[in-house]
């Protein structure tokens, strides 16, 4: 597992409403330019269409389309899912940091082979600079 933790001023509550829209999952995880959730939307075992963007991979074409399956949602504290076409687990925590802000923790599950193919290695530190800087530069979610 590879992951990655960044502290934001903003308060969990605010980062959650962010995370939580299925049509910003592309707005802070890098890879991703699209997302369209299922019926279920944010919710366990939802299927959701992503459309990656034009970085190519290993095995997957650039701006291809696949799947990922939403496995957790514990609302404000975590949000988890599969990448069906890259075969990783991805994720983010939220936690109440002392000063009032959130401390963020995202991290990718894969064997190490697929993380370097995939060029998944450094995912969570850019989705925590991408979701950091939009949370700096939006007054609201």
């Amino acid at each position: 597992m590879i992951e990655a933790t960044r502290e934001i001023d903003s308060a969990r509550a605010d980062v959650w409403k962010l995370v939580s829209q299925p049509y910003h999952l592309a707005d802070w995880w890098p890879g991703y330019s699209g997302a369209h959730p299922d019926r279920l939307g944010l919710a366990p075992n939802a299927r959701w269409r992503i459309t990656r963007n034009r970085t190519p991979g290993f095995l997957r074409r650039p701006g291809g389309e696949g799947l990922i399956v939403i496995k957790i949602v514990d609302p404000g504290l975590e949000l988890a899912w599969y990448d069906m076409e890259q075969k990783l687990d991805a994720g983010l925590s939220l936690r109440n940091s002392p000063d009032g802000g959130t401390t963020a923790r995202a991290w990718v599950d894969a064997p190490l082979w697929r993380l370097i193919v995939e060029s998944a290695r450094d995912l969570p530190k850019q989705a925590l600079a991408r979701l950091h800087a939009l949370c700096q530069t939006m007054d609201e979610f």
